[in-house]
């Protein structure tokens, strides 16, 4: 059963074109990965599947029935985790919770029992009555999911839930979700860590401006790149012009640079390692190198030309 579809969807801001007939659709109790350098369109996609903004053309189901705006009854079947945390820092984590359901429609011995369901399955029963402005940000995160799944949804959205946080929050929620999804919960989510994606997702779309340029399993992602050779090498030391040499060498396809490591995709066949080899030698010494099998991030490096986080890399 198809939970929530998007079918050709158009959406503009002024002169620019947010979604360019974006079309997936997501099944019933699985985790959906939707990944995109910055810009791609994901927020904007999430949005109008939501039904907080309206599309300008296209069709969106969910449920079974067309996404309106003003439809608050299909929206009490959505949760929604931001990627800013939207809880109040004045009210108890309790207090949170029973704000939250009662927009939802939640009410009396209901509402009563699953703050304390909720609670524990977040790990906070043990701070029900602590205000989150004392929490630490993994705490204020868990609470910001709590207040997605109090009225219980069916569908539950997730744009970037772990930013931010430490390593044991975020294997908490990775945890979760996949405890949500064994209990019909249907997912859809969104990070900029590949690894996450990678570990949860039963199927990834990859976006990039505006557009959906890929959809399938991890496997079926990867088999499209099959054809190619990954080389990653760390330098002790490198110059400038180290990454225009790579790319220089024939049939390869990227270069990206983060930091001092570097990963270059080559056809297949190419017999590329000993020309990396020479042409990195002549740069400085090299302290690490590293064949691989292709990879999420590989896909993504090859058909974005981005890395997911390009914050201080050279792509």
């Amino acid at each position: 059963m198809t939970i929530a579809s998007m079918e050709n969807v158009v959406k503009r801001f002024g002169n620019v074109q947010a979604l360019d007939h974006v079309s997936f659709e997501i099944a019933e109790g699985e985790v959906l990965g939707l990944l995109g350098p910055n810009g791609a369109g994901k927020t904007t996609a999430i949005r109008t599947l939501a039904g907080l903004i309206g599309a300008d053309s296209g069709q969106i189901t969910l449920l079974g029935q067309p996404q309106d705006v003003g439809n608050i009854e299909l929206k009490r079947n959505i949760g929604l985790v931001t990627q800013e945390v939207t809880v109040y820092e004045e009210l108890t984590a309790e207090e949170n919770l029973r704000f939250f359901g009662g927009l939802y429609g939640v009410k009396g011995e209901g509402l009563r029992r699953r703050i304390k369901e909720t609670l524990a399955f977040v790990g906070l029963a043990d701070h029900a009555k602590k205000a989150p402005g004392k929490f630490s940000g993994g705490m204020q995160r868990r609470l910001n999911i709590a207040c997605a799944l109090i009225h219980s949804p069916k569908f539950l959205i997730m744009d970037e839930p772990t930013v931010g946080i430490d390593p044991q929050s975020r294997n908490y929620i990775l945890e979760s979700v996949k405890r949500l999804t064994k209990q019909g919960t249907t997912v859809l989510y969104t990070s900029h860590y590949m690894e996450e994606v990678q570990a949860i997702a039963s199927r990834i779309v990859i976006m990039d401006l505006g557009r959906v340029i890929a959809s399938g399993t991890l496997e079926e992602l990867t088999q499209r790149i099959q054809h190619e050779e990954t080389v990653r090498i760390t330098m002790a030391n490198a110059d400038d012009t180290l990454t225009e040499r790579l790319r220089a060498i024939q049939d390869v396809k990227s270069v990206t640079r983060d930091g001092m490591r570097y990963t270059i995709i080559s056809g297949s066949g190419s017999g590329n390692l000993n020309r990396v080899l020479t042409v990195a030698q002549q740069s400085g010494a090299i302290s690490d190198i590293i064949t691989e099998k292709p990879t999420l991030e590989d896909v993504f490096l090859t058909l974005t030309g981005k890395k997911l986080r390009d914050q201080g890399v050279d792509s």
